[in-house]
């Protein structure tokens, strides 16, 4: 197979992206020494010799599902919805994903996030994109009904009023539904590298379009998360859990493409399927132990994700 290399490089989080697709763009603007910082053992060239991986039929039937909690360490009642959101995680192991994304609906930094260093609130959980996103899902929709957090999306479908959020307390009904129909219309497989001694995360994914019905614009996502962290945590009563495990924190995009990249020509191979790769350093301050990322595709009319997965580091 012919393998054609895209590279975009973004100084902020020193990621670059390559696609492999066939009979594509020719190689343009690869810059050599960003990846002889990633790869450990040579340049790009090397990388697709040694380590590009082939993929095997994709043998998943399953649907899953993406629960996105917009939660805060200082919402007295996001703990509930953290915990609900994950145990539908831990009851249906691979099938449900779960994305905590310290945001509200104003899209700027609201009391539930502030830092307050005198009584332990010194980990900031925020991040431009999760405002984004946020914003989007709350005031940024048109006639939202959504006043504060927690609150959260299922795979954001429009749950009959015209919004892709819902309360927490039909995540669970919504989620069952979802996964009892298990109507897979796009499946996702991916592979990773990583490599500790430069921190050089490469991952790469295959995407199918199976329902051919599907005429929007379709965009994939790639989410960078962290496992858990202990810090304080609000509840109701004015009471604060010090050691509250905080589980699956969004920390950002590896691509900066917080709404994904489109299904296009470009990444199309010849037997029908999309590839995506990407190159994309860590920062210092995570485990890659702790760390997994998640790739979904999305309408991006109806806003609809159609597939979820979950890589860990």
């Amino acid at each position: 197979m012919k393998k054609s290399l895209f590279i975009i490089t973004l100084a902020l989080v020193g990621f670059s992206s390559c696609d492999k697709v066939e009979n594509t763009h020719p190689v343009s603007g690869v810059p050599e020494g960003d990846w002889n910082l990633l790869y450990p053992s040579g340049d790009s060239a090397a990388y697709v010799t040694n380590e590009w991986p082939t993929f095997s039929e994709n043998m998943n039937t399953n649907h899953n599902v993406l629960i996105e909690d917009f939660t805060g360490h200082k919402c007295f009642f996001c703990p509930a919805a953290a915990n609900a959101a994950h145990q539908l995680g831990l009851d249906n192991p691979g099938r449900v994903v779960v994305s905590s994304i310290h945001a509200g609906i104003s899209g700027n930094l609201e009391n539930i996030h502030e830092l307050d260093v005198a009584n332990g609130f010194v980990e900031d959980f925020t991040n431009p994109e999760g405002f984004l996103i946020g914003f989007t899902f709350g005031n940024g929709w048109p006639g939202s009904l959504v006043f504060g957090n927690p609150f959260g999306t299922v795979n954001r479908k429009d749950h009959g009023n015209g919004f892709p959020v819902t309360n927490p307390a039909l995540w669970e009904s919504t989620t069952n539904s979802i996964l009892a129909l298990n109507d897979l219309k796009v499946n996702i497989q991916a592979e990773k590298n990583y490599y500790p001694s430069t921190r050089g995360l490469f991952l790469h994914t295959e995407i199918e379009v199976m329902n051919q019905m599907l005429t929007n614009e379709l965009k994939v996502v790639v989410h960078l998360l962290e496992d858990s962290l202990v810090g304080p945590q609000s509840y109701p009563g004015s009471v604060t859990d010090p050691e509250y495990v905080h589980r699956d924190i969004f920390r950002g995009s590896i691509d900066g493409f917080t709404f994904g990249r489109t299904l296009d020509d470009d990444h199309l191979g010849v037997n029908g399927y999309y590839y995506f790769n990407y190159a994309y350093r860590l920062p210092d301050e995570y485990n890659a132990d702790n760390m997994h990322v998640i790739i979904y595709v999305r309408d991006a009319v109806t806003e609809e994700v159609y597939q979820v997965i979950k890589k860990h580091l």
